[in-house]
C-alpha cells in the first residue's frame, strides 16, 4: 500500500486492513492503524475524495475502540492527498 510505505518511518508499528469485530458482528475495518509510543493514529483510505464518509467511519470506530484521543487522517488515492480529520 502506497500510504503505509510513505508513513512507515514515522511509527514504531503499522497494521494494515484491520478488521473490527464484536461477537459475530463485523463492525468494519480500519485501513491503517499506526502506533508511536503509546499514541495511535488511524487512517482511512478512499480512492476518491469522500472525506465526509471517511470522517464518519473514523469517528464511529474511535468511539467503539475507546480511542477518542487517537489522531485520524483521510487519504485520497486519486490525488495522493493526506488530510487530518
Amino acid at each position: 500500500m502506497e500510504l503505509s510505505n510513505r508513513i512507515k518511518g514515522n511509527y514504531d508499528s503499522i497494521s494494515v486492513n484491520v478488521p473490527v469485530k464484536h461477537s459475530k458482528r463485523s463492525f468494519g475495518e480500519i485501513d491503517i492503524i499506526a502506533k508511536k509510543g503509546n499514541r495511535f493514529d488511524l487512517y482511512e483510505v478512499k480512492c476518491s475524495y469522500r472525506i465526509l464518509k471517511a470522517k464518519k467511519q473514523l469517528s464511529r470506530l474511535k468511539r467503539y475502540l475507546k480511542l477518542e484521543n487517537a489522531r485520524s487522517y483521510f487519504y485520497c488515492g486519486s490525488s495522493n492527498m493526506l488530510v487530518t480529520v
